[in-house]
């Protein structure tokens, strides 16, 4: 499992930009006028992650294939969106679609590009786009959650969870707070709140698009972000999309240097694709073997039959148990045959929780 990002942001503030460097395509046509992103461009990324070099290396894996995620590149919104101004009721809709929200917002000054607005400031455009969220989840609640009341009165029980979850969610729309501070009490009411996919619901990192002498230690339009991030309880990054940009199609000793001379130890990729896992509490299982060495990916809590339905339907369904080696103990042993002589090697069953970095071979019957 991947997980899917949409990136959004007002028009000109770098999206289309980090979306070429980050799928190192020419997919977006990055332009200086807005819309010029109309149809979501969608890439897939490879995930980074030196672990799985290094249990290939040991296993002598023919082939490395890294877990995937998708980037979703979304048109700029402008005010007014939630009432359809721009390209609105099309951008709403591509960010239902994501399961989290990637938020470029520009925190570099140049005269030579245009903002919207005419001003830097990415707190403002920020609550722009906020504010529109908010409102079309705000108009759709206001719909639902009465109908839901009136069903619950005559004892429909989904209608009195629903009007209990998303009424409370209302509140919090109203109060101008987003709805994934809504707290559902059980597994139902959870179930519920997912189902009803609400744009404010959605978890967000902010990136900060700076010039590339700040990329290093940001600067003062990045550093109010980040203190709305730990205000919300959200999650901030600095990147350059200009140097994301040049990196492209460079060989990685090129890179190495590179980013050196530019302060930074590794590229903006790594930094957005860590704090996404962390926005969605993801984590990265393997599976290792003459053929290939794989990363997979998993929710935090995962048992064992889910993380094999991730490579199979069949595992899932048939699911016997799971062979697992911890990534430490896989590399200390020198691999499988060392850890099973040590006796790092586990029998675990449809009850174990998956850690980070398990190395894992399933056993099934279908």
């Amino acid at each position: 499992m991947g997980f899917r990002c949409g990136i959004v942001g007002l028009p000109n503030v770098g999206k289309s930009t980090l979306f070429n460097a980050l799928t190192e395509t020419q997919a977006a046509q990055a332009a200086n006028y807005p819309f010029c992103t109309i149809e979501p461009n969608v890439g897939q990324v490879g995930v980074p992650d030196p672990r799985l070099d290094t249990l290939a290396a040991i296993a002598g894996s023919a082939k490395i294939i890294p877990t995937q995620l998708s980037f979703v590149d979304i048109a700029g919104l402008v005010r007014g969106a939630s009432k359809g101004e721009g390209l609105g009721n099309q951008f709403l809709g591509n960010i239902r679609e994501v399961d989290a929200i990637i938020h470029v917002l520009r925190c570099f000054e140049n005269d030579d590009i245009q903002h919207v607005d005419n001003r830097v400031d990415p707190i403002a455009d920020a609550e722009t786009v906020e504010t529109e969220l908010l409102l079309s989840d705000l108009e759709s609640l206001e719909k639902r959650v009465p109908a839901a009341q009136k069903k619950a009165t005559g004892g429909d029980k989904e209608a009195r969870i629903t009007a209990s979850v998303l009424g409370q969610a209302l509140e919090l729309l109203r109060a101008g707070k987003p709805a994934r501070l809504t707290q559902p009490k059980d597994d139902e009411e959870a179930r519920v709140f997912s189902q009803a996919q609400l744009l404010t619901a959605k978890p967000v990192l902010y990136v900060c698009n700076v010039e590339e002498e700040a990329a290093a230690e940001g600067n003062a339009f990045s550093a109010r972000v980040f203190e709305k991030a730990a205000a919300e309880g959200a999650s901030a990054v600095i990147v350059s999309a200009a140097i994301e940009a040049e990196l492209t199609g460079m060989e990685p000793e090129d890179r190495l240097v590179f980013l050196e001379e530019m302060g930074l130890a590794e590229a903006g990729l790594a930094r957005i694709i860590r704090a996404g896992y962390q926005l969605l509490d993801l984590l990265t299982f393997f599976t290792v073997g003459p053929k290939e060495a794989r990363a997979w990916t998993v929710h935090k809590g995962a048992k064992a039959p889910e993380a094999a339905g991730e490579i199979h339907s069949d595992m899932q369904r048939g699911f016997i148990r799971a062979e697992t080696i911890a990534y430490d103990d896989f590399v200390a042993c020198n691999g499988e045959a060392g850890a099973k002589e040590a006796g790092k090697l586990r029998q675990e069953g449809k009850e174990y929780v998956v850690s980070d970095g398990d190395v894992m071979h399933f056993k099934f019957n279908v």
